[in-house]
């Protein structure tokens, strides 16, 4: 019979939720990881495998806590209201209070080495799913008479994922979630201008 944890692993990966946020798969070292969750490594390796194996597991986390925001924009009734909570809510998120700023999706595995070329992918192929989502819900707005027939979905759901990404990049230097808040404003009111 193996002997019980002495730790809790859902504080221990939030712990580590924090450490990749701030810090980047590839910033965030194994020492760095057993240190903040106050685990040795073998434990780390039993409980949450290897280092790649923890990051999925803490954008698993990262996805659906800090970013349920985004499941819930995307059912509001109209396209304005959806686009609207999704700008509103990620300018919130990636200058939350006690959090890290930016975006671990955007931030997490953007100055990797061709040996994190996995994380890379696995973060740019969730990124791509969010704004395919974002996009099969414009669609059904245009479906629904709510998106100007020339308005295109995919476009529309592009530019808004370029905004949230540059607005994660501006949370990261620095910007404020005023700041941010404004630039949501500017980008809701150039998507009315082109409605």
């Amino acid at each position: 019979m193996g002997r019980p944890l002495e730790f809790d692993p859902n504080e221990a990966l939030g712990k580590a939720l924090e450490l990749f946020w701030r810090h980047g798969y590839e910033g965030t070292s194994l020492t760095d990881l057993t240190t903040a969750m106050d685990i040795v490594r073998p434990s780390l390796y039993a409980t949450f495998g290897h280092k790649e194996d923890l990051f999925r597991k803490v954008v698993d986390l990262y996805w659906s806590t800090h970013m349920s925001f985004a499941r819930a924009a995307r059912e509001k009734p109209t396209a304005r209201e959806v686009v609207e909570a999704l700008l509103f809510g990620f300018a919130d998120t990636v200058t939350g209070a006690g959090t890290p700023a930016g975006c671990l999706g955007v931030s997490g595995a953007l100055a990797c080495s061709p040996a994190s070329e996995d994380i890379q992918k696995e973060l740019a192929a969730r990124r791509a799913r969010d704004e395919a989502s974002l996009r099969k819900r414009l669609e059904r707005a245009r479906r629904e008479g709510d998106l100007p027939k020339d308005v295109s979905p995919a476009d529309l759901a592009s530019f808004i994922a370029t905004v949230l990404r540059g607005m994660a990049v501006q949370a990261k230097s620095g910007a404020s979630r005023q700041a941010l808040r404004r630039v949501a404003e500017m980008a809701l009111r150039v998507c009315q201008t082109s409605a």
